[in-house]
């Protein structure tokens, strides 16, 4: 591979005609978009710079990077957890093919570091780059590593975490605590905004793709938050199959409400937002922390060593959120708790006070500098085998 070497190596940028990175990974947004803040601010560090990312059909980075104007190429490949006896053969099927898929992508795209963000296409992708020689990386989000990551942990030259508490699983002299990278969207600051609807304005989401038990416990709130259906307005994203329900139930109660199943530009809508209303995905708690907002959280239950409680904690140990268990949660209660904070507005300016304070906005160039320093130390590495 041809890494236009110079014979004199310098600087932070390996090339002087930029360099190129593949993101590979994604799924969901809990992976897909801190794979957008690393491109992005490899983009930003250098005008020729490159960036492919490397997906699944299926995921939702086939809707959502087109429109961010960034390359896409994908794999057929799907994950073996909890897939059934029948299905699981046929996952492994797809492997040799995954990983020759990578191989051709790589050699076309000839990329100077490949980093996997987690999801099924960064393991094959990223598994390719190693065996040829390119310069790789990991990129972790939660306290407890998801398996491919913890595969490819094994052996890649650098690996990211948002948590000192995954530093258990992982060699530590190639572990770097980062922080989970932002959108640039999300770094500027949420509260300076335009004119702004007069109604106290609630963002209910449940992760990329929605979550029914947050839907349907909102829907059973609005009957006991009908005295303030003048002064209070929803955004809510919903996932695909409950739109039209939730649609209706607001529709019903007189409540003015924007609905869709997906928010695109998640970093505009938390301008418009006096208080969140989420899960706790490592992803959300990054965004959350960086725009400085005040949220009430509820933890998806079924997360692995439920790491989603733990992330939630952090935010409440520092005064930032509220947290409520989803077994412990009906409509009442979180229609008192909307009331609570929407009657007490300087709590909810010391909840984003604390949000702010915990804030982390530097992950995205901390990992990049370290992808490049990978390049540089690689290149310093041929120039001298060369000069023997």
């Amino acid at each position: 591979m041809n890494h236009d070497i110079q014979k004199k190596p310098s600087g932070p940028s390996p090339d002087r005609h930029g360099v190129r990175m593949i993101i590979a990974g994604g799924g969901t947004g809990g992976h897909l978009f801190p794979g957008i803040a690393i491109a992005e601010e490899f983009l930003r560090q250098h005008p020729e710079n490159r960036v492919l990312f490397i997906g699944t059909e299926r995921g939702l980075e086939k809707k959502i990077l087109g429109g961010l104007g960034f390359p896409l190429r994908t794999l057929k490949v799907e994950g073996l957890k909890g897939r059934s006896p029948i299905r699981i053969p046929i996952s492994l099927l797809k492997i040799p093919g995954s990983l020759l898929a990578s191989f051709r992508i790589l050699r076309t795209f000839q990329p100077d570091v490949v980093v996997g963000v987690g999801g099924y296409a960064s393991g094959p992708a990223v598994l390719a780059a190693r065996l040829l020689g390119i310069r790789t990386a990991i990129a972790e989000q939660n306290a407890f590593p998801g398996l491919t990551n913890r595969i490819l942990g094994r052996f890649v030259h650098r690996i990211f975490v948002t948590f000192p508490d995954s530093a258990n699983w992982f060699p530590a002299d190639r572990l770097q605590v980062t922080g989970n990278p932002i959108r640039a969207a999300f770094l500027s600051d949420q509260r300076k905004t335009g004119k702004r609807d007069p109604r106290f304005t609630l963002l209910i989401f449940g992760g990329s793709q929605g979550s029914q038990a947050i839907n349907r416990i909102v829907m059973d709130a609005l009957d006991s938050l009908e005295h303030l259906k003048e002064r209070i307005r929803f955004i809510h994203q919903t996932g695909e199959k409950d739109r039209e329900t939730v649609e209706n139930g607001y529709r019903k109660g007189g409540f003015a409400a924007e609905v869709s199943p997906f928010i695109a530009d998640m970093a505009k809508t938390y301008q418009e937002a006096d208080l969140l209303l989420c899960r706790a995905g490592a992803t959300s708690i990054a965004e959350i922390t960086a725009g400085g907002k005040a949220a009430i959280l509820i933890p998806f239950p079924f997360a692995v060593n439920d790491h989603q409680t733990k992330n939630a904690e952090l935010l409440v140990r520092a005064g930032a959120a509220e947290m409520i268990p989803e077994r412990e949660l009906d409509g009442r209660r979180l229609a008192a708790e909307i009331e609570r904070l929407y009657r007490q507005p300087e709590e909810i300016q010391k909840m984003e006070k604390a949000s702010t304070s915990i804030g982390n906005i530097r992950a995205a160039a901390a990992i990049v500098a370290a992808c490049l320093e990978l390049i540089e130390n690689r290149q310093h590495a041929e120039y001298r085998r060369d000069a023997k």
